[in-house]
């Protein structure tokens, strides 16, 4: 599937709290974890709730209405009340600015 690189923010951003932008219908969330960027569906797939600014513990964002964890390396729904998992996207930053790779 062809994709292609979106700038959705400045890198400066992460640091308070994280960055969220609506792509082409696709809702994604980033966070910095240490070192490590990750980008990830802004949306619980238990119930529709937005992950954007929810709590990472332990290389997992936990969704703030129900406690759904989903990993933020693969996406896999680690805990109920969900069962499926999050889509994960390729991040990197370039020149001060977060972009992040979504289908086209």
């Amino acid at each position: 599937m062809p994709a292609r690189w979106v700038d959705i923010g400045a890198a400066a951003n992460l640091e308070a709290g994280g960055l969220s932008a609506d792509v082409d219908g696709w809702a994604i969330a980033v966070a910095r974890v240490g070192d490590a960027l990750h980008a990830y569906e802004d949306r619980c797939t238990h119930d529709g709730e937005s992950l954007a600014g929810a709590e990472i513990d332990d290389g997992a964002v936990v969704c703030p209405r129900h406690g759904a964890r989903f990993c933020l390396r693969d996406g896999a729904a680690l805990s109920p009340p969900a069962y499926e998992p999050i889509r994960i996207f390729p991040v990197r930053t370039e020149a001060g600015r977060v972009l992040v790779e979504v289908p086209e």
